[in-house]
């Protein structure tokens, strides 16, 4: 099933997926534009992972890590589908990265990886942008980096774990203005979603929506001003989300 949390008449509804559209409790279907769309879930303590993708790592001309590189992200930067990203007057280097994200469904704390799909809720989609102008170094992404207000798009659907078959074996795809600028697959992660697990739980409590965003594929590019971007994963869904200058 594929969930959502979005706002009509000034309400917050939790919705589902039906033919298309977006089903309200009370039965009502409405079209995706009709509604304002929230994150699927409420992110708590939200995990990015940096080059954890070997094809990202080499373009960006750096060594792929040894043990995962991680940071956290404020609850400031998440958006809802077909929101809005404000673009940094001053930026000349604004990336997407489309990225899996992992729901953490119940507390988590020393769990081996072979059990590690055990403590996953669901799936959803994040658009972790990333303004590199501010950034030091990749092993140490300055604040400026990864937690600028409206920054991460998350959604449009929270997916139910048991409805993604094979979430190592998906599709990623990003466009920009209808301009498939990159294609992927979880297929080439570095550290798999139980790795992840079992190294995070391993030193912290992970917790209910708890959000782990997973790294993205090579092929980055510019976004500006005025910008459409779609960021897709197979079984998922699209997320749509729009650029504009502040």
């Amino acid at each position: 099933m594929k969930r959502a949390r979005i706002v009509t008449g000034g309400t917050i509804h939790d919705a589902v997926e039906e033919n298309g559209k977006v089903k309200l409790e009370d039965g009502r279907l409405l079209q995706e534009e009709e509604v304002e769309w929230l994150p699927p879930v409420q992110p708590q303590t939200t995990f990015a992972l940096g080059l954890n993708y070997a094809d990202h790592a080499k373009e960006l001309s750096f060594q792929a890590p040894k043990e995962p590189l991680v940071f956290l992200k404020g609850p400031n930067t998440f958006i809802g589908h077909r929101g809005e990203t404000k673009r940094p007057e001053e930026a000349t280097n604004m990336h997407y990265e489309c990225e899996l994200g992992v729901i953490i469904g119940k507390t988590a704390k020393n769990v081996k990886k072979e059990e590690a799909y055990d403590y996953i809720a669901g799936y959803t989609i994040g658009n972790d942008y990333a303004i590199r102008d501010y950034l030091e170094n990749y092993y140490r992404p300055n604040l400026r980096v990864k937690n600028r207000d409206t920054c991460t798009p998350l959604g449009p659907w929270f997916v139910d774990k048991n409805d993604i078959g094979d979430p190592m074996n998906l599709t990623l795809k990003t466009s920009i203005n209808g301009r498939i600028t990159q294609e992927g697959t979880t297929a080439d992660m570095i550290f798999t979603i139980p790795d992840l697990i079992e190294y995070l739980s391993g030193f912290m409590t992970l917790n209910k929506n708890d959000v782990i965003l997973t790294g993205t594929p090579e092929g980055l590019a510019q976004v500006n001003a005025g910008d459409t971007v779609v960021t897709e994963i197979e079984g998922i869904g699209a997320l749509t989300n729009y650029i504009r200058k502040v």
